[in-house]
């Protein structure tokens, strides 16, 4: 069986870029210190830049611990679906039909988890499309479990589905029990020296740089790296 579904584990001390941030896509790149809180967004970033030309939707969604009682299963992929419909310059017209029949099913209702993992496999089961999910481990269990079993179902039926994820270590079994085959996993932690890069950048951007001495940032870098390597 292809492992089409990657677990990239966040270890203590990774910090984490939001994919939810409005203004992701339009924030400065040039200063980019590669370290794990990067993984979702370079992803996104790779990936768009590769599909280019091609009618390939690139989706991601960001989980928010503040906000997980909203962002269930239901939402995430709903989200993700209209984001394959809009990365999608030309529906097929079996495809086409298929959906105005399921919409027909839905009238009167709001779509459920079912309607809609129906509606993802009948697109994806046509076409390459990519999803990144971050944060995972930021939503509740059940609304993982909901979603564990609803991807497994899209990636079935759908051999150009490719999801990338990412969360904290505990989850990893999790993911291995209602994924089992289909998942890889993928441990990164911050390194040593991306992490000085950091703080240099940083402590270049000081508002009060008459504050700060030499011997004080000699400090900073000296100490703050070697303390995130012991956690």
């Amino acid at each position: 069986m292809i492992r089409r579904f990657c677990f990239v584990m966040e270890t203590l001390g990774s910090e984490r870029h939001l994919l939810g941030n409005e203004d992701f896509f339009a924030r400065e790149r040039s200063e980019l210190v590669l370290t794990s809180c990067d993984d979702s967004s370079l992803v996104v970033d790779k990936l768009c830049d590769q599909t280019g030309e091609q009618n390939t939707p690139v989706t991601c969604f960001y989980f928010d611990f503040a906000a997980r009682k909203e962002q269930s299963a239901t939402s995430m992929l709903g989200s993700i679906l209209k984001q394959v419909i809009d990365g999608t310059e030309r529906v097929p017209e079996d495809i086409w039909r298929a959906l105005q029949k399921q919409k027909k099913a839905v009238s009167g209702r709001k779509p459920q988890l079912g309607d809609i993992v129906k509606i993802l496999q009948l697109i994806t089961s046509s076409q390459p499309t990519f999803m990144v999910i971050d944060a995972l481990d930021e939503s509740t269990a059940v609304q993982r479990f909901r979603l564990f079993d609803s991807l497994k179902q899209i990636l079935e039926t759908s051999p150009g589905a490719r999801i990338f994820v990412t969360g904290r270590p505990h989850i990893c079994p999790e993911i291995e029990t209602r994924l089992a085959g289909w998942v890889t996993c993928v441990s990164v932690g911050p390194a040593s020296e991306d992490i000085v890069r950091f703080l240099r950048v940083r402590l270049s951007e000081d508002e009060t740089p008459d504050a700060m001495d030499e011997s004080l940032k000699a400090e900073i870098l000296e100490k703050i790296p070697g303390s995130i390597s012991d956690m």
